[in-house]
């Protein structure tokens, strides 16, 4: 009997100890009123190969904000209104509904949604609306070559700059690595700030001199030359080119496609609910 008594004792001791460890929360690092944070909270915060010191200022930063923000909500549960409180959880609930509902229609979306999109798909939407996509500033096609004053080939890089033939451009391109910057392919439209950038000589007031439909010319600076030939310029507020917007076409007509085939599965979930009486409204 005795025995049995000891062994009751120490069974008696181990369920003691196990519940007071677990009211101790001995994980935890901090607490503001019945609120913790724990270890598992702060844990990568800081950054590898931080110093102990920053560390240290890191963690405490982190646990004195994650403090305020607790006192501030308990004073704000305190202080504010119950009309208030009531209209800041209607939004939070809300809130809540819309952030569920769209990952789940984004989800549904993204299953179900044809992101394959032809040419012929791309041309027919262009020549439907391209009086609503209007350029909002000057685009250029160009191209240039940048190169040393006293480049010993120069005569050579101006004359097959200049012909347009495609055997003296692949001379170019495989002489490029001599050239300190450069662009052939004036097929593709690019802004005025793109070309501010790569021909820094060409400012906003002295435009029209140097951007002009089908003109050539060379440009001296302190240590280089530039060799531009200006294809195309096409003015603000024109109907932008089809090969310019492009990929924002592509990009409208998925997006419309997404939004025909939500307006489907709204009205689809709804019909389906009426169906199995789990919708209904009284009048």
């Amino acid at each position: 009997m005795f025995k049995n008594a000891v062994l009751l004792l120490s069974a008696l001791a181990v369920i003691s100890c196990d519940s007071f460890k677990e009211e101790q929360k001995p994980q935890a690092v901090a607490r503001v009123g019945n609120s913790y944070l724990y270890k598992e909270d702060i844990a990568g915060i800081v950054p590898a190969g931080t110093s102990k010191e920053d560390s240290i200022a890191i963690i405490r930063n982190f646990i004195d904000r994650w403090a305020s923000k607790k006192l501030l909500y308990n004073a704000a549960e305190v202080n504010l209104s119950k009309e208030k409180q009531e209209e800041y959880n209607t939004l939070v609930r809300q809130y809540k509904t819309d952030l569920f509902t769209k990952a789940y229609i984004e989800e549904l979306v993204k299953r179900s949604v044809d992101t394959v999109v032809t040419d012929a798909d791309v041309a027919a939407y262009y020549n439907s609306y391209k009086d609503n996509f209007r350029t909002t500033e000057t685009l250029v096609r160009l191209k240039y070559i940048k190169v040393d004053k006293e480049h010993p080939k120069f005569n050579t890089i101006r004359n097959r700059f200049l012909s347009g033939n495609k055997k003296d451009l692949k001379a170019l391109q495989d002489m490029s690595i001599q050239f300190k910057s450069f662009a052939f392919n004036d097929t593709t439209w690019v802004d005025m700030n793109q070309v501010y950038t790569k021909l820094p000589f060409i400012t906003p007031d002295n435009r029209s001199k140097y951007i002009g439909n089908g003109i050539s010319y060379q440009y001296p600076d302190s240590t280089d030359l530039y060799l531009v030939k200006v294809s195309r310029v096409l003015d603000k507020n024109m109907v932008s080119p089809y090969e310019y917007i492009r990929p924002t076409l592509v990009q409208l007509i998925i997006n419309n496609r997404k939004l025909e085939l939500i307006k489907k599965l709204e009205k689809e979930i709804t019909d389906d609910a009426i169906k199995n009486n789990k919708y209904e409204v009284y009048k």
